[in-house]
């Protein structure tokens, strides 16, 4: 037995011990293997983490004072601490750069910990730098600041988090709703089908520019209202990718015979059809997220966007138009939005690559 064992066909020993391997784990393989792909997935998500934290890094605020032997933790506090609770004679938020320059001087040991950018995204600072703003880059602020004296570097980092967070809700909500729907209309076809796309149609016919401009005439915009508007005017293509994969689909084999077995519509849907219709969207996801960052650039550019003081590309590049010689105002949110914006295209080309349906298939 063992002879035979040795002599035999390599395939035939190798077939008993093979390990079957998920359409997934092949794709995730596949993905792996596209390095500017990969590592710029790796390089959007740590740094999209690493903003959620960013007060941490990049604040006004400290982190940590020691007064008079007590500890105090403002980053990490609800509320402010006035400034006389650490001696300073003024009313109001305690300065905590002045604060620590006072501490230092004083020889009385007290000590502050700042961030280390110590700057926020909607501070003034005209009362420290002079000239009237914006104020050039220099060695305090890198990126100097923008027309209301506001470091660009700390709104442009906390604009990326915004950017990211937008295009991510978005983008969620609008494929829920356009799945949902394409769904519906591709599975049960018919007068559902003819009925849902003639109401699409409608929807799709409204000026999105005009919706916007009207509902800011009205109401103040803020991230949900915006979320909610660039949602239902984005839904509407996903329901066609989906349909046609629903229309595909449920001609093959595997529907009908769980239509055989009584398998219940909604277990055909989700069970079976969906996940193998997935392919187009997940591929073009990226691309959507693109699309609506620069929407939302566009519409604080455009003054219909995100209401100020929030941090905002669209609106740094809007104070660069109107002071086109400052070429930081203009130079590095567009930077910003660039790089973030090709590393996302890079990871839109890998995951096209790693679904392409010629390579794996849950039909093969």
């Amino acid at each position: 037995m063992s002879l035979f064992k040795k002599n035999a066909p390599k395939g035939d020993v190798d077939n008993k011990d093979q390990v079957s391997v998920s359409i997934f784990r092949k794709r995730w393989k596949k993905f792996k293997t596209i390095k500017r792909g990969y590592y710029s997935f790796i390089l959007i998500t740590a740094l999209f983490i690493i903003s959620f934290i960013l007060p941490v890094f990049v604040n006004k605020t400290a982190l940590v004072v020691s007064y008079n032997g007590e500890y105090y933790f403002p980053v990490f506090k609800s509320g402010i601490y006035e400034a006389k609770v650490f001696g300073q004679q003024k009313d109001g938020e305690a300065n905590y750069r002045q604060l620590k320059e006072e501490f230092k001087n004083s020889g009385s040991g007290n000590w502050v910990l700042m961030p280390l950018y110590p700057y926020g995204p909607n501070e003034n600072l005209l009362d420290e730098i002079e000239g009237s703003p914006p104020h050039p880059p220099s060695s305090s602020h890198i990126f100097g600041t923008d027309d209301r004296a506001r470091d660009v570097f700390a709104r442009t980092l906390y604009g990326f988090n915004i950017s990211i967070s937008f295009a991510l809700v978005v983008t969620s909500l609008a494929y829920l709703i356009g799945v949902s729907i394409g769904a519906i209309l591709g599975f049960f076809s018919g007068k559902i089908d003819i009925l849902g796309q003639r109401i699409i149609e409608i929807w799709a016919t409204l000026p999105f520019l005009y919706v916007i401009i009207i509902v800011n005439s009205i109401l103040q915009p803020n991230f949900i209202l915006l979320v909610v508007i660039l949602t239902a005017f984005t839904w509407e293509g996903i329901t066609y990718y989906i349909r046609g994969e629903f229309y595909r689909e449920k001609g093959r084999d595997y529907v009908s015979a769980a239509v055989s077995l009584g398998a219940k519509n909604s277990t055909i849907i989700f069970k079976h059809i969906l996940p193998n219709s997935l392919t187009p969207i997940i591929s073009f996801a990226p691309f959507a997220i693109v699309a609506n960052i620069s929407s939302l650039v566009a519409l604080d550019f455009l003054g219909f966007g995100l209401p100020p003081p929030t941090p905002s590309w669209g609106q740094l590049i809007g104070q660069g138009m109107n002071y086109i010689e400052k070429w930081w105002l203009v130079a590095v949110p567009l930077s910003a939005m660039f790089l973030t914006l090709i590393a996302i295209v890079f990871i839109g080309e890998a995951i096209r690559a790693a679904f392409d349906p010629k390579v794996y298939s849950r039909m093969r």
